[in-house]
């Protein structure tokens, strides 16, 4: 497995590069039955439409993916995304923490450290996701990372074969409980 490329680091966390070596892991990731379940959706990808996907994300400027690292041994313990709108500069966050990785409270890290990496370098006005209302570990995550309530569609998610609400959180700048770690790199 080669070595992470770092981009931004937090305090126990950094983003980084994806790796294509990595993609067979992302894939497994991607694929368990939590992350399925947390996803809203019913079935798993096959690996050539992941890796194909790959291919193509690679070099699209309005999907940005950041692998998430620990600091301390540089283990992937997730993903994270940006589905970002060019026209009206706002994303789309989607995240994926590693089954081995999950109940340690990185989700909270990563989501900020994205947020800060959408507000302080690609200067996005608003972040926002989606999320099942059963959902409350990754709701607590995503608040504690700045983001708010923003509405509900209801019935448009399925959580253990039952119709559920999902709920739209967002962040803009303003939210973003800092410190920022983007100001920290360049000494401000």
């Amino acid at each position: 497995m080669s070595e992470p490329h770092i981009l931004l680091s937090g305090e126990t966390l950094a983003l980084a590069m994806p790796r294509a070596d990595m993609l067979p892991e992302y894939h497994k990731w991607e694929n368990d039955p939590a992350t399925i379940l947390g996803y809203g959706n019913q079935w798993a990808q096959a690996w050539e439409v992941r890796a194909s996907g790959y291919e193509r994300q690679r070099g699209n400027d309005r999907f940005q993916q950041f692998e998430v690292v620990r600091l301390d041994d540089s283990a992937p313990v997730g993903m994270t995304i940006l589905e970002v709108n060019t026209y009206v500069r706002t994303a789309e966050f989607i995240m994926v923490i590693a089954p081995a990785a999950r109940g340690k409270g990185y989700a909270t890290e990563a989501a900020g450290l994205t947020l800060d990496w959408a507000f302080h370098l690609a200067h996005l006005r608003t972040v926002w996701l989606k999320v099942l209302e059963p959902n409350t570990a990754g709701i607590k995550a995503y608040e504690k990372a700045g983001f708010r309530s923003a509405g509900r569609l209801r019935r448009s998610g399925f959580w253990l074969g039952e119709p559920v609400d999902e709920l739209l959180m967002d962040a803009v700048p303003e939210d973003f409980p800092g410190p920022s770690a983007v100001a920290t790199a360049l000494g401000r």
